[in-house]
């Protein structure tokens, strides 16, 4: 939050996703979960991919704002990789505590300038749909795919704004916002099949062999 306010909107937000890199180089260690070239691939191609998407919005604001949102990066990277480490526990409890900690910690500032009262369904609604029933389906998830799958997936989260916003608004993407949508399409819909592929393949030469 405190990057978007220094920044650009997109320069915090291409930042924060660069998560998948630090997942790649902390995940072996942490995790022994090996990243491999085509790792490698689909995480460039998702980067260019969302860098396409604000290209028009990247600009030099303010170094410290950039700071804070390869900061914010780094956290949300190692916050997939803790909640990985619980796959055979419930991540979901480590969530819930964390956004209590920090419902604690922010409401102090929420107090200053309280919204005005037509906007508090909007904000449970938010709080509600599109943060806590995300947070509750990520975290279920993540027991079953790794934490570099799971932060590939996420970056859908930010191309399909303008997808929302033409069905809702009326809004039209710009072209270059349609090109880096349809290469994190592309890099999310391979780290999909490839895997399955490959599985399919092998079965394919175990019935082969019987």
């Amino acid at each position: 939050m405190s990057a978007v306010k220094l920044t650009s909107a997109a320069n915090a937000i291409l930042l924060q996703y660069s998560a998948p890199v630090w997942i790649a180089l902390f995940g072996w260690g942490f995790l022994g979960e090996r990243t491999t070239l085509f790792d490698w691939l689909t995480i460039a191609l998702s980067l260019l991919g969302v860098g396409l998407f604000f290209r028009d919005g990247l600009q030099g604001v303010s170094s410290w704002g950039d700071v804070l949102g390869a900061l914010s990066g780094v956290t949300m990277a190692w916050t997939a990789l803790f909640l990985r480490r619980q796959k055979a526990g419930s991540p979901t409890e480590s969530v819930l505590l964390g956004n209590m900690l920090a419902a604690v910690v922010g409401l102090p500032f929420a107090a200053r300038d309280l919204p005005p009262a037509g906007d508090w369904a909007a904000l449970f609604a938010l709080g509600v749909l599109q943060l806590g029933l995300s947070y509750f389906m990520w975290t279920k998830a993540i027991k079953y795919v790794s934490a570099l799958e799971a932060m590939i997936f996420s970056m859908l989260e930010p191309v399909l704004n303008p997808v929302w916003a033409f069905l809702v608004i009326g809004e039209r993407p710009a072209g270059w916002a349609l090109l880096g949508g349809a290469l994190v399409l592309l890099a999310v819909a391979l780290r999909a099949l490839v895997p399955t592929l490959k599985g399919t393949r092998s079965l394919m030469r175990a019935w082969r062999r019987a």
